[in-house]
């Protein structure tokens, strides 16, 4: 961490080629293949004085305009060539508190540990996704909801 964009990532079940993980017997995965968040998510973690920016919680997908409310385990999404099936809610540790200490409290809660669309800060420590299809994502791609 951070990520830093790219133009195009070539995506495989096991995740974006040339990607690593600090602690794989935590990260990656064919179940934690990709994390995704939302831009809205992460300027609203910035909007409460955290010092985050798009990749620097680890996402490998940042999403405009999916509504991380609305973001279910079980959906299915294209984004490019690719298809992803979100597997699990991220669960924050504390590499992140480099962006301050309460940033595991801001983005995760007892309500959305149990599994809680309702809670506040659903959908801020992101999700994990599995690669049903692997393909190309590129820059700007297009991610929409697939029916399951």
């Amino acid at each position: 961490m951070p990520k830093r964009p790219i133009p195009e990532a070539d995506v495989t079940r096991t995740g974006i080629v040339g990607d690593a993980w600090r602690h794989p017997q935590f990260h990656g995965g064919p179940r934690k293949a990709i994390l995704l968040m939302t831009a809205e998510g992460i300027d609203h973690l910035v909007a409460q004085g955290f010092p985050v920016f798009y990749g620097a919680l680890g996402e490998n997908l940042t999403t405009r305009g999916l509504d991380r409310r609305s973001l279910r385990v079980g959906q299915r999404y294209r984004a490019g060539d690719v298809l992803i099936e979100l597997s699990q809610i991220r669960l924050p540790c504390g590499t992140l508190d480099v962006y301050g200490r309460r940033i595991q409290a801001a983005t995760y809660d007892a309500m959305t540990q149990a599994g809680d669309p309702a809670a506040p800060c659903w959908g801020l420590s992101g999700f994990y996704a599995s690669v049903i299809r692997a393909g190309t994502i590129r820059l700007g791609d297009a991610i929409s909801l697939v029916d399951s």
